[in-house]
C-alpha cells in the first residue's frame, strides 16, 4: 500500500473514484476556547498492487498535545482485490467531521494507521489569538 495523501480540509469528496479537495489548511485560530469548527473533512488517497489483496484495516486518529484520541472510533475497513488486467488500484477515503471541539490550544495531528502502523501523520495547531493590548 502506498499513502498518495492525508489532508485536512475545508471540504472534500470522492467523484467516481476522483479525490475533489477544497481549502487545505494546518492551522486555526481562536479568540477563546473551548472552540469548535463547524465544519471540516480529511481526505485519504491510497494505492494498492497485487501484492496488497486481501483485507485491511485502517484507523484515523485526531491526537491532541495530550496524546488522547478526540475523535469517534474510525476503523475503516477495506477488501482489496484487483482485476485480472490491472496493476493498481487507488481507493479514496473522506471523512466529515462536524462540531469539532478544542478545549485548548496546541498541537494536533490526524494519524492514519494501515494494519496497525502509522503511515501518515498531519499537523494541525490551534492557536490562540492574542488581544490587542489597549
Amino acid at each position: 500500500m502506498q499513502m498518495l495523501c492525508a489532508i485536512l480540509c475545508d471540504y472534500a469528496a470522492d467523484y467516481s473514484g476522483k479525490l475533489a479537495v477544497m481549502g487545505a489548511f494546518d492551522t486555526i485560530m481562536a479568540q477563546q476556547f473551548p472552540v469548535t469548527h463547524a465544519h471540516c473533512s480529511i481526505a485519504i488517497r491510497v494505492l494498492f498492487n497485487d501484492t496488497d489483496e486481501g483485507k485491511h484495516k485502517f484507523s484515523i486518529k485526531l491526537i491532541d498535545s495530550d496524546g488522547r484520541n478526540v475523535l469517534p472510533k474510525l476503523e475503516p475497513e477495506i477488501q482489496v482485490k484487483l482485476a485480472e488486467e490491472m496493476f493498481l488500484a487507488s481507493h479514496n477515503f473522506v471523512i466529515n467531521l462536524q462540531g469539532l471541539k478544542f478545549d485548548k490550544p496546541g498541537q494536533y495531528s490526524i494519524d492514519v494507521s494501515y494494519d496497525g502502523e502509522i503511515v501518515s501523520r498531519v499537523p494541525l495547531q490551534v492557536i490562540e489569538m492574542k488581544k490587542p493590548a489597549a
